[in-house]
């Protein structure tokens, strides 16, 4: 009798630190659900701010409130996914207006961009991001890049890739060789004809004026389509004589 009483009195104390474990746990969720609350709700005063900013190289601002939307359907990625959306709000709210930035500035947002739009996408999916920049790089912290250069292209891979299929992939990478800064988005796509090469052809012709204007013919623009593959490919010359001499005429 006594054991059963003392094997009774075993399994309500560890019912009891159950129900107190579960108990702790539950207000720290509340707590850092009305962190996340708030922050949510900064973000969308900062996207309110952003409509109203006239930029020089503007983003739709239905691209951010879709943003916001699907961070709050994922809940366990709030706050990671808030963070990176801070990021992306303040280059764009306060960088974005200068003429050049930094290869470290702009791959900063291009990362934290990623990381917002990976929300989009199954964990499963086939996404490889390669930076193969060297930080130690004469250029890498000269403002030498157009702010949003790299946003065309990334966003079009989430925008466009064929998510539905089972080899569905997009790749990302930046190189920086010979003082000429590359960026080549590549994704799976729905089958269709396939495309000739061609300097521009994107939706959005902005970022082709934009270079057109800063570089002149010290850029290429390239898309093509292969075998249900969608390669868009950059390259910008970052020689700075050559970025003055543009700007001079």
């Amino acid at each position: 009798m006594e054991t059963l009483v003392f094997v009774l009195l075993l399994l309500l104390g560890a019912a009891l630190a159950a129900v107190v474990a579960l108990w702790l746990k539950n207000r720290q969720l509340v707590h850092k659900n009305r962190e996340n609350e708030q922050r949510f709700r900064q973000l969308e005063e900062s996207v309110s701010l952003l409509q109203l900013e006239t930029i020089k190289f503007k983003l739709s601002p239905h691209l951010f409130k879709n943003i916001l939307n699907s961070i709050q359907s994922h809940a366990y990625q709030t706050y990671n996914a808030l963070d990176k959306l801070a990021n992306v709000l303040d280059y764009i709210l306060y960088e974005s207006d200068k003429q050049f930035v930094s290869l470290k500035e702009e791959l900063d947002f291009a990362m934290s961009l990623i990381e917002i739009n990976k929300l989009k996408v199954s964990p499963l999916m086939d996404l490889k991001i390669k930076n193969r920049i060297e930080e130690d790089n004469r250029l890498y912290l000269q403002p030498l890049l157009p702010p949003l250069i790299t946003v065309d292209l990334i966003e079009n891979a989430f925008k466009h890739a064929d998510l539905t299929s089972p080899d569905a992939f997009i790749s990302v990478v930046f190189e920086l060789k010979a003082d000429v800064f590359s960026l080549t988005v590549s994704n799976k796509i729905k089958p269709r004809p396939a495309l000739k090469k061609s300097k521009g052809g994107f939706g959005n012709d902005s970022l082709k004026k934009r270079l057109d204007v800063l570089f002149r013919d010290r850029y290429t623009l390239e898309q093509v389509t292969e075998n249900s593959t969608f390669i868009a490919h950059l390259k910008v010359n970052l020689l700075e004589k050559n970025v003055k001499m543009s700007l001079a005429r």
